[in-house]
C-alpha cells in the first residue's frame, strides 16, 4: 500500500482537509443532480395532466358543435330520407302528423361524418389527433348504426384508448322533437397517453436536452475534481522526490567539502582526488535531475525540437547497452540482444532516442529482481522498425501499465521506496515516440516481468 510522504504539516493539513471535504461535495453535487432530475420529473407529470385536460376540453367542445349541428338538421323543417320517400316537405298542415324517425345513419355515410369531426377537429386546433367514431342508438345498450372501420377494437380496449360520447338532442319545440331520441356520437382516441406526448415532443425534447446538459455539467465537474485532488497528490509526490533527489547529492557534496578542509586529507594527493571526484559525480548527477526538469517542461510547451536523421538503431542499442555495462554487471544480469532486422535505418533524433532506450533499459535495472534477464529483438516489418525491450523483473499491475505514459506517475513498490526518480521517464518516452510518429505498446504480468515494443517508420530513400 502506498503511503504519501508529506514536505511539511501544512501539507498534512490540506491533504486530510481535502479527503473530509470532497466526499462531503460529491454528496451534495449528487443530491442536487437527483433533486432537479425529481422535479423536471413532476413539473412533466403536472404538464402531461394539463395537456390531457386541454385535449379533452377541445375534444369535448369539437364534438358537441358537431352534435349540435347534427340536431339542428333533425329539426329542420326540410328533411330529406335516404332510401324509401325522397324530398317530402313538411308544410304547416303537416306538422301535427307523426312523422317517422330518421336516423343520422340514413342521412349521411360514415365519410361524410367522419369528414364534419374532423374539421371540427382542425377548428379546435387539434388536428393531429387520430379517432375513430361511430353513431349509435343507445348509450347503454350500443346499438350501432355507423361506424368507422377500427372502432370496434379499439372501443373494447379501454385501457389504452380514450372513449367520449355525446348524444345527440333535437330542439324542443318542433315537429322533430323526439324523432331522434337516444342517438349518440361516441369517439375513441387510440394510444390516447401517447399521442399526448405526441403533442408535447418538443417540450419533452427540451426538457431531456437539459436533464443531460445538466448531467454532463455535473460529470464534468465531479471529473475535474478528482482529476485536480489526483494532480495535487502528483505535485506533493514531485515534490517529495524532488527534494529527496535533491538534498542527497547534496548533503554528500557538503560532506565531501568538509574532507577536503581536513589537513590530512589536503596533504593526501589520493584522498583529495577521490572527494573531488565524489563532488564532480554529485554534481553531474544534480545537473542530470535538473536537465530531466527541464526536458519535462519542454515536452509541456510542446517544443520539443528534433534533429533528425538517417541512423542505423542497432548502433544506437548497442551503443546504450554499452554504457550499462559496469551496472549489469554488478547485478550479475544476462543480456540477449537479437538484433535481427536486415533494414535498421531510421529518421531519428540521436540524442533523444538514446534517452530513450537508456530509459527503458534503466527502467527494467530498476525494477528487477535477482538474476536480472533483459532480452532486445528487432526485425521487420514492411514499412516499420520493430525493437522489443524484454525483462523478467516485478512487473505491473494492470491499473500501472494503464498508467505508465502518464507524467509524474511511479509505479509504487509496496511500503519499499527504494526506486528514485521524479516519474517522467516514461512520459519522455512516450512523447519521444510520438514526435517520431511511431508507437509503443506494453505488455507485463505482476511479478514475471515486462515488455515494451516500439515501432518505427523507416528511412525512405528520396528518388
Amino acid at each position: 500500500m502506498y503511503v504519501p510522504v508529506f514536505a511539511n504539516y501544512g501539507d498534512l493539513y490540506r491533504f486530510v482537509a481535502m479527503k473530509k471535504v470532497f466526499p462531503a461535495i460529491i454528496v451534495l453535487v449528487t443530491l442536487s443532480l437527483a433533486g432537479i432530475i425529481l422535479f423536471q420529473i413532476s413539473w412533466l407529470q403536472n404538464l402531461w395532466k394539463v395537456q390531457e385536460q386541454k385535449i379533452l376540453f377541445k375534444i369535448d367542445k369539437a364534438c358537441i358543435a358537431v352534435a349540435e349541428e347534427f340536431a339542428k338538421q333533425t329539426s329542420s323543417r326540410n328533411i330529406h330520407l335516404r332510401g324509401g320517400r325522397l324530398g317530402m316537405r313538411l308544410t304547416p298542415d303537416r306538422l301535427t302528423r307523426n312523422i317517422p324517425t330518421v336516423p343520422i345513419s340514413q342521412r349521411y355515410t360514415d365519410v361524410e361524418v367522419e369528414e364534419r369531426i374532423r374539421k371540427a377537429f382542425d377548428k379546435e386546433d387539434i388536428s393531429h389527433l387520430r379517432f375513430e367514431f361511430a353513431i349509435t342508438a343507445d348509450a347503454e345498450e350500443l346499438f350501432v348504426e355507423l361506424q368507422s372501420k377500427n372502432f370496434m377494437p379499439l372501443f373494447s380496449d379501454s385501457v389504452h384508448n380514450k372513449v367520449r360520447f355525446y348524444p345527440v338532442l333535437p330542439e324542443t319545440g318542433t315537429v322533430a322533437e323526439g324523432l331522434s331520441d337516444g342517438e349518440y356520437i361516441f369517439i375513441v382516441i387510440p394510444d390516447y397517453k401517447k399521442q399526448i406526448w405526441q403533442s408535447l415532443t418538443w417540450l419533452v425534447t427540451l426538457s431531456a436536452i437539459f436533464v443531460v446538459i445538466l448531467i454532463t455539467a455535473f460529470y464534468l465537474t465531479v471529473k475535474t475534481m478528482f482529476n485536480q485532488k489526483k494532480l495535487s497528490e502528483i505535485k506533493s509526490d514531485f515534490i517529495n522526490n524532488m527534494t529527496h533527489e535533491f538534498k542527497t547529492p547534496l548533503a554528500t557534496i557538503s560532506l565531501a567539502v568538509d574532507a577536503l578542509r581536513n589537513q590530512k586529507v589536503q596533504s593526501d594527493t589520493q584522498k583529495m582526488q577521490y572527494f573531488s571526484g565524489i563532488i564532480k559525480e554529485e554534481n553531474m548527477r544534480m545537473n542530470k535531475h535538473v536537465e530531466t526538469i527541464l526536458q519535462a517542461a519542454l515536452m509541456e510547451k510542446q517544443e520539443l525540437k528534433l534533429n533528425l536523421q538517417p541512423l542505423h538503431l542497432h548502433n544506437v542499442i548497442q551503443h546504450v547497452m554499452d554504457n550499462f555495462q559496469l551496472v549489469l554487471n554488478e547485478k550479475n544480469a544476462q543480456i540477449q540482444l537479437m538484433l535481427n532486422a536486415q533494414n535498421d535505418l531510421a529518421n531519428v533524433d540521436e540524442v533523444h532516442f538514446t534517452n530513450l532506450i537508456s530509459n527503458l533499459v534503466d527502467n527494467a535495472i530498476k525494477y528487477s529482481k535477482e538474476n536480472l534477464s533483459i532480452k532486445i529483438t528487432t526485425h521487420n516489418t514492411n514499412r516499420f522498425l520493430l525493437i522489443r525491450i524484454e525483462d523478467n523483473g516485478i512487473g505491473m499491475n494492470k491499473e500501472t501499465v494503464k498508467r505508465i505514459f502518464e507524467k509524474f506517475y511511479r509505479a509504487h513498490t509496496g511500503n519499499l521506496h527504494n526506486v528514485k526518480g521524479f516519474g517522467l521517464g516514461m512520459s519522455y518516452v512516450k512523447t519521444v515516440i510520438d514526435i517520431h510518429k511511431g508507437r509503443i505498446k506494453v505488455d507485463s504480468t505482476l511479478g514475471k516481468g515486462s515488455s515494451f515494443t516500439i515501432e518505427l517508420p523507416l528511412h525512405k530513400e528520396r528518388d
